[in-house]
């Protein structure tokens, strides 16, 4: 077996950190409790976690940690949001960016 067909295999995880507006903060976890709840629903989800930390700045900072069986499963949920994004006419960061979220969206892997 190769690395790289041993490494596609492997767990991974989709985890974004947010900096969210105290005055924003209702629309986001409103927004983010939907995406949540459909990728829940998604073959090869084993873990979907949102976390949170109130900043005495006056924001709120919001960790999601998504835990994918591999690379396969996490690819094909990304396609299945874009689809339901594109048909509700949903632009994440064009929402973000109306609220003043700032985002930082990284995929991570065992080593």
């Amino acid at each position: 077996m190769s690395h790289a067909l041993a490494f596609d295999r492997r767990p991974v995880y989709r985890i974004d950190r947010f900096n969210v507006p105290v005055a924003a903060w209702n629309a986001f976890l409103e927004r983010l409790h939907l995406t949540q709840r459909a990728l829940d629903q998604l073959p090869g989800c084993r873990q979907n976690l949102v976390l949170t930390q109130p900043d005495l700045g006056g924001e709120f900072n919001v960790m999601t940690v998504v835990e994918w069986i591999d690379e396969s499963h996490m690819s094909a949920a990304k396609a299945v949001m874009q689809a339901r994004y594109a048909k509700e006419r949903f632009d994440p960061a064009g929402f973000m960016h109306g609220l003043g979220v700032q985002a930082d969206l990284g995929v991570y892997r065992h080593v």
